[in-house]
């Protein structure tokens, strides 16, 4: 019998997620964002998945975008960090990917190319998150010269990234989007600016092209609740099974370092699970795992292969009993408070040797 961790994964609340993104903005195409292997779910099961809804992909990198091309996925690609090196431009020609450009030499890159034909290019803005892309006092000569460059370049667009989205009275939001709409206006440029956060409360954002990420996975990606009218489905469902039940007296240690030590008699469930399959190591007494779809706290620390939970007042948990980590019933956001992390990290730290099990193929 094989070890019972298992990563369900739910396509059809992934197309439901992002009909939502299609819902809350009607008059904008969204790109489904499926790096880091679709933020841990399978970027190829999941861009067939949407493969009929989405009209482009966004990947972190050249080898991402590769694979997908390998597996038959015809829809446009979008680069988000562009190349990496001078070299590579050969491949997005024939790959017929997009590509961000966010620096000087990329652009220069792109001069010395002469590809067959023109190619889509996204000029990465910063405006004010300072990771990538031209200041605006710089942005507007970079942008007519992209578009002088009619042999080299059909299509540009504006891509920039908002820092705090999230927070819903930001003044760095508002910054970062007042020096966006400025660009936007005086070059009558189109614009790609609405991640997840954006997309679910900033409607003035929602352009010619959004690009939702982690809310495709059913994560929550705002500070604090999501609006009454709008609903994420988990997409991913880590499970496990208990394999072992210890019964201690008071006042015994468990796990390692002894962190934790029962207050009373105690049922201990094992779990396998640990941070060897990516469950977090930081999980704190008191995470929350459903067994047997009911809650019990974990106790102790997380081993690489196990962890352990309280079931003493689930008198019927036994070996055998299902295990949810995250997911169907058990937001992964919440299981990440715990970690002191965020969903983010938990989804796309699951490892290759956790099993990813697909419903909703067609």
């Amino acid at each position: 019998m094989a070890r019972p961790i298992v990563a369900d994964i739910d396509l059809d609340a992934l197309r439901r997620n992002y009909s939502l993104a299609q819902t809350l903005a009607p008059n904008s195409q969204a790109i489904a964002v499926i790096k880091a292997d679709a933020y841990g779910h399978g970027a190829v099961a999941c861009a067939k998945a949407l493969s009929h809804q989405a009209p482009a992909f966004a990947v972190a990198s050249l080898e991402e975008a590769r694979a997908l091309r390998e597996a038959a996925i015809r829809q446009p690609i979008l680069l988000l960090e562009g190349i990496f090196e001078p070299m590579e431009l050969a491949e997005v020609e024939s790959l017929g990917l997009w590509q961000v450009v966010h620096s000087d030499w990329q652009i220069e890159a792109l001069m010395a190319y002469r590809p067959a034909a023109p190619m889509t290019v996204w000029l990465k803005l910063d405006s004010g998150m300072h990771r990538l892309g031209f200041a605006p006092s710089a942005f507007a000569a970079r942008w007519h010269r992209l578009k002088a460059a009619k042999e080299r370049v059909r299509d540009l667009h504006l891509i920039s990234h908002f820092a705090s989205a999230d927070h819903l009275d930001s003044p760095q939001f508002a910054a970062q989007w007042q020096a966006i709409d400025t660009l936007r206006q005086s070059l009558g440029a189109s614009i790609c600016v609405a991640n997840s956060p954006a997309t679910l409360i900033r409607p003035p954002t929602r352009a010619a092209w959004n690009r939702p990420g982690i809310m495709l996975y059913g994560s929550n990606p705002l500070q604090g609740n999501l609006p009454d009218s709008i609903e994420l489905a988990p997409v991913m469902t880590l499970r496990s099974r208990l394999i072992a039940v210890q019964s201690l007296s008071a006042g015994q240690p468990v796990g390692y370092g002894g962190r934790w030590r029962s207050a009373r008699p105690t049922r201990i469930g094992v779990v396998a699970a640990g941070y060897g399959d990516g469950y977090d190591r930081h999980a704190a007494d008191g995470t929350p795992v459903l067994v047997d779809g009911r809650r019990c706290p974990l106790v102790g620390r997380v081993s690489m292969d196990m962890l352990t939970v309280d079931i003493s007042d689930l008198p019927d948990a036994g070996v055998g009993s299902e295990v949810t980590l995250w997911g169907d019933g058990l937001p992964v956001d919440e299981v990440a408070a715990h970690c002191d992390t965020i969903g983010y990290t938990l989804l796309t730290g699951v490892l290759p040797r956790v099993p990813r099990r697909y419903q909703g193929q067609r």
